[in-house]
């Protein structure tokens, strides 16, 4: 090997100036834990208290939701602090919509509205193509599902008095 290069290679691991000791190899920071280590530090010291039972947490933000399925939950009342803990899914809000109608507040409500709007834009319009492709078919009664039809003067209470007075 050449001087040069010795003198190039030596220069790159240099931590002072001229005459100080080379290191011998670059020292690896593992910053997630001391991260983590000093979030917990600092959530003991606010004085948060582990909430149990908790099976789901929803973030509303716009049409977005963002889904924690048992995930672990902290908070502190005194400090206005809450923590969520767990692996997140981000999803559309019609997707997880039938579920979660209860959980929706009224700052929700303008995009609840929004999506009814969508729905109903998009419902014609597939009436209208189902209705073009089976004109030529004749469609099939289903009358297992539906409500019978009541009988003109009978009513369930009559029947029921029939049933107990026999």
């Amino acid at each position: 090997m050449n001087r040069e290069k010795l003198i190039k290679m030596a220069g790159a691991v240099r931590t002072g100036g001229k005459g100080s000791v080379r290191r011998k190899k670059k020292a690896v920071h593992k910053t997630t834990t001391t991260d983590d280590k000093r979030l917990q530090s600092t959530l003991k010291r606010i004085g948060v208290n582990t909430i149990p039972a908790i099976e789901e947490v929803n973030i509303f933000q716009d049409d977005v939701v963002i889904q924690f399925i048992n995930p672990k939950v902290q908070a502190s009342i005194a400090a206005n602090t809450w923590v969520v803990s767990g692996s997140p899914q981000t999803k559309k809000l019609q997707d997880i919509l039938p579920g979660i109608i209860n959980q929706l507040g009224p700052d929700n409500l303008e995009n609840l509205r929004k999506l009814a709007e969508q729905f109903g834009q998009q419902a014609p319009t597939k009436a209208n193509t189902n209705a073009n492709a089976d004109v030529s078919k004749p469609q099939e009664e289903d009358d297992d599902d539906d409500v019978p039809e009541l009988v003109e003067g009978e009513t369930f209470e009559a029947v029921a008095e029939e049933g107990h007075a026999s």
